[in-house]
Formats: C-alpha cells, structure tokens, sequence
C-alpha cells in the first residue's frame, strides 16, 4: 500500500488522522505540505480523487490568506487552485491519498475508507 497523508504537525486532525494510520500498521509516506508545496497539478489531481466539485471545498476559508486575497469573490477554479500554491496554508487538512483515491481527514476516520 503506498499511502501518503499531506500533513500539519501543528494541526490536531492531522495528527490524529497520522495516529490512526500508525494503529492501523499502515506504512505512510508523510508530506509537510507547508514546507514542501503542492503544485497545481497535484492539487487538481486531490480535488479529483476527493470527488469535489469545486476547488473552494479543498480551502480554509476562514484563514486570513483568504480574506485578504478576496476569494469568497474568485470564480475561477484555476485562481482558487493557484492561491493554494502561493500559500499553502488554504489547504484544509489531513488529505490522504491511496491508490488514485483521496480522502480528507475530517474526522479523522474519513480516511479509513480509502485503505
């Protein structure tokens, strides 16, 4: 199984949802998104394995970045997944991603369903 969670460590889901897939002997490739970026493909690749509709269900819409970027107003999916790149800190967390599925760790047992 090649398992990778895109992690916070400053975020108690995150590693809640890292705790359930170490009780669950899963070996897991873990990825610090804040330190090492997505890019856009890789973003748009998680939208599409998470199934959402739109790249505003992948944000943190309660972060500053947003405010300040003025995107409750952006309608362009390609400017909503460019501001993740630029910052990073939009990305609602944990993602992990299995076998060409994704799943957002939220609660933290969402993840389960991708193993």
């Amino acid at each position: 199984m090649s398992v990778t969670i895109y992690h916070n460590p400053r975020c108690s889901k995150s590693r809640e949802t890292l705790a359930l897939l170490e009780q669950n002997n899963v070996t897991t490739s873990v990825v610090e998104y804040l330190k090492t970026p997505l890019n856009h493909e890789q973003i748009a690749e998680l939208l599409e394995q998470l199934g959402f509709s739109s790249a505003r269900q992948l944000m943190r819409t309660k972060e500053d970045a947003y405010k300040a970027l003025n995107l409750k107003e952006e309608t362009n999916e390609s400017a909503l997944i460019n501001a993740m790149v630029d910052n990073p800190k939009l990305i609602e967390r944990p993602i992990v991603q299995n076998n060409g599925k994704a799943a957002l760790g939220r609660p933290p047992e969402n993840v389960l369903s991708v193993l």
